[in-house]
């Protein structure tokens, strides 16, 4: 059990957090400044730096908090139900998910104005390579039991997948102010298109599923983690 002053600390953490994602959704990357944050946070500017030591890692760790948010979210579904393993049904749900969130919103749909630099940000790189192993890990799962179509590797997904997945994303301000697509339908159609060309016709077995969903949370668990730990900053709180 946490003692007080490391609950105390996790809780100024998120505090700063919750400052620096609001000014960020409200001023762009590229305006907040460390002393802003602070400000708003009711802090000190250099107990900002207590936590992270650097802007960048700040705002890295503003959307890791909401990446673990949502891989919670997707590994309940699984937990849950073993179907929601699937490549299209674990896609429904990470677009909805991720839509559902501000900060992950502005990410995969390029949001220049709120990220600015902070998109192409090296400083992304390591969750970035992290989220690419888990994936191919996954894909790999999939394929072993049969819940891909006869043939496909991971790496035959390279180009395809994150082309029609985040093309789903990419279109989204591009879209006529008119567009009637509710959120739920705009993924319902990803699955769709994901069902059609990546899963074999017939419906995987129950004893498939369910050995292969022990190992694909095991997978999510652990990227899970790999962002909580980027949210937590300095302390490890």
């Amino acid at each position: 059990m946490a003692g007080p002053r490391h609950t105390g600390q996790g809780a100024r953490a998120d505090r700063i957090l919750d400052a620096a994602k609001d000014l960020l959704l409200r001023w762009g990357y590229r305006r907040v400044t460390i002393d802003e944050i602070a400000k708003h946070a009711g802090v000190g500017k250099g107990t900002v730096y207590l936590h992270w030591r650097t802007r960048e890692q700040l705002f890295l760790a503003v959307g890791a908090r909401e990446a673990v948010e949502m891989i919670e979210a997707v590994l309940a579904a699984m937990r849950a139900d073993p179907t929601q393993i699937t490549l299209h049904r674990y896609m429904r749900r990470f677009f909805v998910e991720a839509m559902r969130r501000p900060v992950l919103r502005a990410i995969f749909t390029r949001d220049d104005e709120t990220l600015g630099k902070f998109l192409s940000s090296p400083s992304r790189r390591p969750l970035e390579s992290a989220k690419l192993v888990a994936s191919r890990e996954y894909l790999g799962v999939l394929i072993e039991h049969g819940l891909l179509r006869a043939g496909l590797r991971p790496e035959d997904l390279d180009y395809s997948l994150p082309t029609i997945v985040f093309g789903f994303f990419a279109i989204e301000p591009l879209l006529p102010p008119g567009t009637a697509l509710g959120l739920e339908d705009k993924a319902d159609h990803l699955a769709d298109t994901l069902r059609r060309t990546f899963e074999p016709a017939a419906p995987p077995s129950t004893a498939d599923l369910a050995t292969a969903a022990a190992k694909v949370i095991e997978i999510f668990e652990r990227l899970a983690r790999e962002y909580r730990d980027a949210a937590r900053g300095i302390t490890g709180e």
